[in-house]
């Protein structure tokens, strides 16, 4: 099927319905508490180490990749400039493939995969390689005025993952979550218990071993690729990274005695806020045409993609009007959908936009969320989008949605069908 893109434009939002265009596969990288094993390793290096293990799970070869598209928030390592071409040609990337950086913050990672498969509608690549990354235990402490100089004793310094936390045109995060609760009339209880549900799902399913197909571990060593410089790999650890390290045991009675953060009422805590991770994950997006051509079995297809603006003081609810939009645009109801992963930037805030959906939380995040995952932002919509196809295989499902709320103001939604 010849590859295709309609896009669209109303008060609802705007996005594309796509045709002819489906994903190969999708790997990641473990994610990294704050400070934890993967603190040391740049975001290039997750990037590509992400991308080579898609490369490799597909058998797809990187001398196809036809476009590198990248999602990076947190500029984290001195060649930040330079991180999406990096990422391409240490994957093995043709010299004569262009790579691109993409950002739309929380939802970066859906664009990547939106943008993508626009441009195998276009006809501009038959294969794309996806990736977004960031190392959030690196964001830097900055000095913008430095090269100016500075007042007598006054040197001025900032924290930008703090200050990452802040939208200037409104209010932190966090009390976007708060507002989110306060508007559904959440309770400190309900939204603890949500957190509590997301730390269990994730602990069954990585027992029953759900996340070994799409986690590959990071080791120390040397990226070498013909014609580069090597680059070394430290992590923080005497071992492999194998798997996700914020996940945590817990109960709600522990949950309970944490204190609110943003607003004295709360409800948002550091115990049902998503995680401060590190972590990279890659995805393989192609035309259909490519995919029955190389003998490939795609684990799905990219139907229709959304993105919306919504008040900032309330962004959480960002991806409620992106569903709306991408289901209007397909003819489909929530109903049709089998499996929901929405971004838990916050518990409140997840909760609240399953609440303003009437959605049957039991199709909601099965296999765990950030509250346990972690949100490293521009990683967590390729991860939220390689969850989704790999929870409806489990499930048996055909309907997907990933979606994400977007600091200042903004929800982004796709809609996947499984193969």
């Amino acid at each position: 099927m010849t590859a295709s893109a309609k896009g669209f434009h109303t008060a609802g939002g705007v996005g594309a319905v796509f045709e002819g265009v489906c994903i190969l596969g999708g790997k990641r990288t473990p994610f990294g508490k704050f400070m934890g094993g993967l603190s040391t390793v740049s975001p290039t290096d997750l990037g590509i180490i992400a991308s080579r293990a898609v490369l490799k799970e597909t058998g797809v070869p990187a001398s196809d990749v036809d476009q590198v598209v990248v999602a990076n928030i947190g500029q984290a390592s001195a060649d930040a400039f330079f991180l999406p071409r990096h990422i391409g040609l240490y994957a093995g990337a043709p010299l004569e493939t262009p790579a691109v950086l993409v950002q739309r913050i929380c939802g970066s990672g859906i664009e990547v995969i939106g943008q993508a498969a626009e441009q195998i509608a276009l006809g501009k690549a038959k294969l794309v390689l996806g990736c977004g990354t960031d190392t959030m235990s690196r964001f830097p402490l900055v000095s913008f005025g430095a090269r100016q100089g500075f007042n007598l004793g006054k040197p001025e310094f900032l924290d930008m993952l703090w200050e990452a936390l802040d939208d200037t045109a409104a209010v932190p995060m966090g009390a976007t979550a708060d507002n989110v609760a306060k508007k559904y009339s959440l309770t400190r209880a309900e939204v603890d218990v949500f957190a509590m549900r997301s730390q269990e799902r994730y602990a069954a399913a990585m027992k029953r071993g759900f996340f070994n197909g799409e986690i590959t571990p990071v080791a120390k060593g040397v990226i070498e690729q013909a014609g580069l410089k090597p680059r070394k790999v430290r992590i923080n650890a005497a071992n492999d990274i194998m798997q996700d390290e914020h996940p945590r045991q817990t109960s709600l009675e522990k949950l309970a005695t944490l204190p609110c953060v943003f607003s004295k009422d709360g409800p948002s805590t550091a115990g049902n806020a998503s995680g401060i991770v590190d972590g990279a994950c890659s995805v393989l997006i192609a035309s259909e045409d490519y995919a029955k051509a190389k003998g490939m079995k795609p684990i799905g297809k990219i139907r229709a993609v959304a993105s919306v603006g919504v008040a900032p003081d309330i962004m959480g609810i960002g991806p409620v009007p992106a569903i709306e939009a991408v289901l209007k645009a397909l003819n489909l109801t929530k109903n049709d959908i089998d499996c929901f992963e929405i971004n838990e930037a916050f518990g409140a805030q997840c909760l609240g936009v399953a609440r303003a959906l009437g959605l049957d939380e039991n199709k909601l995040n099965i296999n765990g969320g950030a509250v346990a995952i972690g949100h490293p932002l521009g990683a967590t919509g390729l991860r939220l989008v390689t969850t989704v196809l790999r929870s409806l295989k489990e499930t048996g499902g055909k309907l997907g949605v990933a979606s994400a709320c977007i600091g200042g103001g903004q929800g982004i939604a796709m809609v996947v069908e499984r193969i």
